[in-house]
């Protein structure tokens, strides 16, 4: 078992000290007078600040830095944002070059040598098959715009007005997408949104929502659906798409079954019904494949694209079949659709995972962090389950004291999923919740992690695993 001490430096802070941000300086203050003066100013929706209270003011690779001089590995980076880390040096080198090159940083959708080479790139990394046949959308930067410019698409290109999407997905919190959403959490707060959505039963073992479990689990959920889309009786009429994660992201980090995948494939195909692959947060190298639904062998007819898009910078896109492509001019826009550093930023990403080595490396250390979480599991009584591809890895904390289910399967517990993350980040590790009550602990560090930084953060995550097994036990 690993040692390894984590760095952890605290200064008292020197306040009328500056920082220099391009030259401009800010003024210090303490991590306390940032989070309460950003309470004061910010909306309450404001999340993240809540569980990690504190403000960042230097950051490279796998670590930030905290104006008090504490030091954490960023097991977040964004919510999966950065594939390369903090501060990349080729993409800052990249956006440098690109702002004093006197190239145009804004272009809405007009045509730029950037963009024409974003693009290209872009298609270099799809699957030949879309690829030769693929239309691109460039969206407002969030992903949850890309969702909703997929959704419009389909229901232009069909004449259809419903969609199937899945228990647990999450697509985005805007309007449309967050109907699309399995969480009831903020959907329940919100009246009247998007109507014609089915939800269908996305397999996950370790709480079959078919009361089965394995694979019998898995061929359950796949008649369901086929038997749901053909049956003249079913009620549900045929949809304008389908809609999945190959691994669902903040559902709890479920990935779906090869078998699964190439069924949802084929019935889709079977039936004309566009399919479309949300890789918003399980692509561009994450799961140890350029895309999730690589795993499968499959080719969506629709993928949506973005976080590591853009190499820090806002991006997204929707890459689809030119079948679907019957939208009129303006049909689809956004102002910020032509954000030329995150072209220059997202082709050094794009070029960077996509290389074979990286991506194996992605699937070794993703092997090497399962195996050990794996062989934590048996020496604690709170870990229920440990799954995931590559570097998408969930920890799934359960009560064993508390309730089973049908399947004799212990609760999950948001609380005790709580007291590991708030024990990680006393002790230098961030990370964040997701899944079924919030108990699944979420690995979303960056993909080029060295292993020394990997080694760490394990370190801190089992020490805190472990001591709250104890006290749980006694």
């Amino acid at each position: 078992m690993s040692s390894v001490p984590v760095p952890r430096v605290r200064r008292t802070v020197a306040i009328g000290m500056f920082f220099k941000y391009g030259g401009i300086p800010v003024p210090m203050q303490s991590n306390q007078y940032y989070v309460s003066n950003q309470a004061e100013y910010e909306s309450s929706a404001r999340n993240y600040p809540r569980k990690f209270p504190i403000a960042v003011g230097s950051a490279k690779g796998s670590w930030v830095e905290d104006v008090d001089g504490n030091r954490y590995i960023d097991f977040l980076n964004g919510a999966g944002t950065l594939a390369l880390g903090h501060n990349d040096d080729a993409i800052n080198e990249a956006m440098v070059d690109l702002i004093r090159s006197g190239a145009p940083l804004h272009m809405l959708d007009m045509p730029t040598p950037l963009k024409d080479e974003f693009v290209k790139t872009l298609l270099s990394i799809v699957p030949p098959e879309l690829a030769s046949r693929a239309k691109v959308q460039f969206c407002s930067p969030s992903g949850t715009d890309a969702t909703d410019a997929a959704i419009k698409l389909c229901k232009t290109a069909t004449g259809r007005g419903t969609v199937i999407a899945f228990s647990g997905g999450y697509h985005g919190m805007g309007h449309g997408p967050m109907s699309l959403t399995g969480n009831l959490k903020a959907k329940n707060r919100v009246a009247n949104i998007m109507p014609g959505v089915q939800f269908m039963p996305y397999p996950y073992s370790y709480r079959c929502p078919m009361g089965i479990g394995g694979e019998a689990g898995t061929r359950a959920c796949i008649n369901y659906l086929e038997r749901l889309l053909k049956d003249p009786e079913s009620g549900v009429t045929k949809p304008a798409a389908v809609i999945l994660e190959a691994v669902q992201g903040e559902g709890g980090v479920i990935p779906a079954p090869v078998e699964f995948l190439r069924a949802v494939r084929r019935i889709t195909r079977e039936l004309g019904i566009p399919m479309i692959c949300d890789e918003i947060q399980c692509g561009l190298g994450r799961t140890g494949k350029v895309f999730a639904f690589e795993h499968a062998g499959i080719v969506p007819d629709v993928i949506l694209i973005s976080k590591a898009l853009g190499g820090s910078q806002p991006m997204s896109v929707v890459v689809y079949d030119r079948d679907l492509d019957t939208w009129g001019p303006g049909a689809h826009s956004g102002t910020f659709r032509g954000n030329q550093l995150a072209m220059a930023a997202g082709m050094v990403v794009m070029r960077r995972v996509s290389d074979p080595g990286f991506l194996a490396e992605v699937t070794r250390k993703g092997e090497v962090m399962t195996d050990r979480l794996r062989r934590l599991q048996k020496e604690v009584s709170i870990i229920g389950d440990v799954r995931g591809k590559g570097l998408m890895v969930g920890v799934e904390f359960i009560d064993p004291k508390g309730l089973r289910d049908l399947m004799d399967v212990p609760e999950p517990s948001e609380l005790i999923a709580t007291l590991v993350q708030r024990g990680c980040f006393e002790n230098g590790l961030i990370m964040e919740r997701g899944g079924r009550n919030g108990s699944v602990m979420r690995c979303l560090c960056a993909l080029n992690i060295s292993d020394e930084d990997m080694d760490r953060a394990m370190t801190i995550f089992e020490k805190v695993v472990r001591e709250i097994d104890e006290g749980y036990r006694d």
